[in-house]
């Protein structure tokens, strides 16, 4: 049986296909109409933002880090340079995968773990163009094995920037400081702007304290780069303001004599000019070489330093606390003067030993068999410390206390170096803080002789003894002596005022007359000279306890046990230009801390004035090795002033290094060494 089919409806067939391709027709119409239109809103209303954009992927503000200010001495010799180092850098733009090429680059550059970390911290933050240093001071080795596989790290270049060199090492290093690679602390806390470009901050000394002036204000540079960060053109640039230019109060000659008495000692010497309060000098030993902190020290370099007995990181004279010993008797005989207790003619006995009412403990002198009949004059030549033990207990540690710190004890001086200490004037509030009990009769004359609690810096030490050569004017040190820049700048604190003083300007006379007996014929007259009149006074601190009863016995001590031994004195005596306060751990008395003192008062008083030390033209690698220029190879920078240091000098670093004489280098004369002091230089401390 035959299957038959219903015919086509070939007009139904035709409408539904026409239907179809206008619906299709429809569709295309419809896109290319959003697709025209979205062309017209690109190109027409944001044309400009996409032109901008586009500059913006080839066009790049990269910041220029400012010159750091140069260092001088009073004299206008350069302490601090700045010389070029090859540095590896990179940033977000140029790189895809930063922690992928750093873990490949590091066996071509020899990274280590802290120039990992450090990179890794600045470059969280950086912006996406700047380019951020990965490693500083690259060796020829590392360059010739980075240029054989750059083709490996595209965005990777090596670039020359400027770094610090401190052209004499350890002898300017704890009054300078080093600057360093800039850690997380640090950026939380810096303006970010203002360190564009910049790997390095003052960490310690003058550096840091002055890092503001130092630093300078960054500029920057229009570029055009390639997909890889290649510079094809500069298109414009904005220079950085070079930060200012400094002058230490401190002398270099002197400087050099100070650490020359120190070799080999663990100690502290502060020189101080007492009419301005200028610091000469400031010395701490053993001391580093600062330029190892520069680039980033090693691990091995850093534990030698740290773990190091002597602790040579350490600054002694404005971080150290000592005993004073008998260096302070002659600010306590004049607070007896100013309350009244004593004059210069009340007289004691002195058995060799002093005892408090009812108690039978002996307190005793440092010459065992006593000075017989003192006064305070001969109580200040021969250092008697019975007199004092007399003095203090009639004027109670209240008065003690309050005349003291108007010498600068138990305070800061205002010093313008970071982490100063501020030493120990105990007294009875101090003792019922620190350790919840009461004062006792018996610690009042451990003080009287510098003793027991009682703790002062070198500086201290150094200001009071210029407040006692100035008849009480008080005086702020500081090392800051000119800025050279585009302002002026405040730089010292307000005194905080005179002595106040009941006694009259004799009496201010007699001590110091007191103080060159001293020199002449008591306690210190081994270094006595009829160049100049030296007025001083030699100090002994006790190391280790002495039970009562017992002797002292230097054959049973270890040598770091052995005590300290200071001195502090003023000169010419009459007029004076320098006061200096000397510490020599375990220098057994103050008679061998003078020995340290004298050649420097020589070379100020007469040395300087005839034939002062200066730099030669011999050039000085302070161990900091560089695939850069070396500063050895640059032409001479540093150079000393013939006219008046506060003349301003050009800014540009080429037309210092035009004018100069020579730099980096070392001092031609042989070093002064103290003599041993005979058996008969220090008869007490």
């Amino acid at each position: 049986m035959k299957q038959h089919f219903p015919l086509k409806n070939v007009q139904q067939e035709k409408k539904i296909y026409r239907n179809r391709v206008f619906i299709a027709v429809g569709i295309v119409v419809f896109c290319f109409a959003i697709l025209i239109s979205r062309y017209v809103y690109l190109q027409i209303f944001h044309h400009q933002d996409f032109v901008t954009a586009s500059d913006n992927n080839r066009i790049r503000l990269q910041p220029i880090p400012p010159t750091r200010g140069y260092i001088y001495d009073r004299n206008g010799i350069l302490l601090a340079d700045n010389y070029p180092v090859f540095t590896a850098t990179l940033s977000k733009a140029d790189v895809e995968n930063i922690d992928d090429t750093v873990n490949r680059l590091t066996s071509v550059l020899n990274l280590s773990p802290d120039d990992i970390d450090k990179f890794t911290t600045r470059i969280k933050t950086a912006k996406k163009t700047e380019r951020v240093a990965l490693k500083l001071n690259l060796n020829e080795a590392e360059i010739a094995r980075f240029s054989e596989a750059k083709y490996l790290f595209p965005g990777v270049q090596i670039e020359t920037q400027m770094t610090r060199y401190y052209p004499y090492g350890e002898l300017f290093a704890h009054v300078i400081g080093y600057v360093g690679r800039i850690n997380d602390k640090e950026l939380k806390s810096i303006d970010k702007d203002s360190y564009s470009g910049t790997n390095l901050i003052g960490k310690s000394g003058v550096e840091r304290q002055y890092e503001s002036l130092l630093h300078g204000t960054p500029g920057n540079e229009s570029v055009e780069a390639d997909a890889h960060g290649n510079i094809l053109r500069h298109l414009g640039r904005k220079q950085p303001a070079q930060g200012d230019d400094l002058y230490l109060s401190i002398d270099y000659g002197l400087q050099v004599v100070a650490s020359e008495q120190l070799a080999g000692k663990r100690g502290a010497v502060v020189a101080i000019n007492p009419k301005t309060g200028e610091i000469l000098a400031l010395v701490s030993s053993p001391s580093f070489n600062p330029n190892l902190f520069v680039t980033g020290i090693s691990g091995p370099d850093y534990a030698s330093l740290r773990d190091n007995l002597d602790q040579p990181l350490y600054n002694r004279a404005v971080q150290g606390t000592y005993p004073p010993g008998s260096t302070i008797k002659p600010m306590e005989g004049l607070g007896g003067i100013h309350f009244g207790v004593v004059d210069w003619g009340t007289a004691i006995h002195d058995p060799g030993y002093f005892q408090l009412p009812g108690d039978s403990h002996r307190f005793r002198d440092w010459k065992k068999t006593g000075h017989g009949v003192v006064n305070m004059s001969k109580a200040i030549q021969e250092s008697c410390d019975t007199y004092f033990y007399v003095l203090s207990n009639q004027m109670g540690i209240d008065r003690m206390n309050e005349w003291m710190r108007q010498f600068g004890f138990g305070a800061k001086t205002g010093l313008d170096l970071p982490s100063e200490s501020s030493g120990i004037y105990p007294n009875p509030a101090w003792k019922m803080k620190a350790y919840k009990s009461k004062w006792l009769k018996g610690e009042t004359i451990s003080v009287s002789i510098g003793q027991g609690a009682f703790t002062a810096t070198p500086v201290q030490l150094a200001m009071a003894t210029a407040i006692v050569s100035n008849q009480g004017k008080h005086i702020t040190p500081h090392v800051l002596y000119n800025v050279k820049g585009a302002k002026p700048h405040t730089v010292l604190n307000a005194p905080d005022g005179d002595v106040k003083f009941n006694g009259t300007s004799e009496d201010w006379v007699k001590m110091r007359n007191a103080m060159i007996d001293v020199i002449n014929q008591g306690t210190g007259r081994s270094i006595r000279t009829n160049a100049y009149q030296i007025a001083g006074k030699t100090g002994t601190a006790q190391v280790k306890s002495i039970a009562q009863g017992k002797k002292y016995n230097e054959a049973l001590l270890t040598h770091r046990q052995y005590d300290h031994g200071l001195f502090v004195g003023f000169a010419p005596a009459e007029d004076p230009e320098i006061a200096i306060a000397v510490i020599w751990e375990n220098g057994r008395h103050g008679g061998a801390a003078a020995h340290i003192a004298k050649p420097i008062f020589d070379y100020w008083m007469v040395q300087r004035k005839n034939n002062p030390i200066q730099p030669t033209a011999q050039q000085v690698n302070g161990g900091l090795m560089t695939a850069g220029i070396r500063p050895s190879q640059l032409p001479s920078g540093g150079r000393i002033l013939e006219a008046d240091p506060n003349a301003i000098l050009p800014n540009s670093p080429t037309a210092r290094r035009q004018q100069a004489n020579g730099r980096h280098v070392t001092p031609t004369v042989q070093p002064t060494v103290a003599s041993n002091p005979s058996d008969d230089s220090d008869i007490s401390d």
